[in-house]
């Protein structure tokens, strides 16, 4: 005969499974960037928080080679105490390898300070995950088409300064498209071979 049964409360988090993230704050390009170097169709408009929910994309390299890129949404100053639903969306991050971080660099951002919103979402990562924090990026100085060359120079000038890589690009004209997915290539592949 049977005993008594065991019951349980379980509370399951999904996290998404991706090699590369892309962060950044509101309409900074990142969908654009996702739908131009994969076959991903996230909904793209000229207003913040058009993603709401993270997609998937499948970047395809020679050699039937690949690795999957996941479009996180916008986030926020206090992202990790749930701010924007910023916390839900930085555990999606846990999952990658490297992160791609867009900084919008268009003549329109001449009232933001890109380098500042680097810092702060970097705060952000370390605040929300210590491991976040210790994950590699790639500044990324997205819609290069319309660049403001002051806010380019200074993006420049910070990334030089800190040693950090940068990749100019525009997701519309696709200018330095590929010189970012070899250098993302490189890492991942790079990481593979390791683990």
């Amino acid at each position: 005969e049977g005993g008594p049964g065991e019951e349980r409360w379980l509370f399951l988090e999904l996290k998404l499974l991706a090699d590369v993230g892309l962060l950044g704050f509101p309409n900074v390009g990142k969908s654009t960037l996702i739908s131009k170097i994969s076959a991903a169709h996230p909904k793209i408009a000229d207003y913040p928080f058009t993603t709401t929910v993270p997609h998937l994309g499948v970047v395809k390299l020679p050699n039937y080679r690949s690795f999957v890129v996941a479009d996180i949404p916008g986030l926020l100053p206090g992202a990790h105490q749930g701010v924007g639903l910023g916390d839900r969306f930085l555990k999606h991050l846990e999952r990658t390898n490297i992160i791609l971080h867009l900084l919008d660099v268009s003549e329109g951002s001449d009232q933001q300070d890109p380098v500042g919103e680097y810092e702060l979402l970097n705060k952000e990562l370390r605040l929300a995950s210590p491991k976040l924090g210790e994950l590699p990026q790639i500044v990324v100085a997205s819609k290069l088409d319309a660049a403001s060359p002051s806010q380019l120079q200074k993006v420049e000038e910070y990334c030089r300064r800190q040693g950090l890589d940068l990749y100019p690009v525009s997701a519309i004209t696709g200018q330095g498209l590929d010189d970012l997915i070899r250098k993302v290539a490189e890492q991942i592949l790079s990481l593979r071979s390791v683990g």
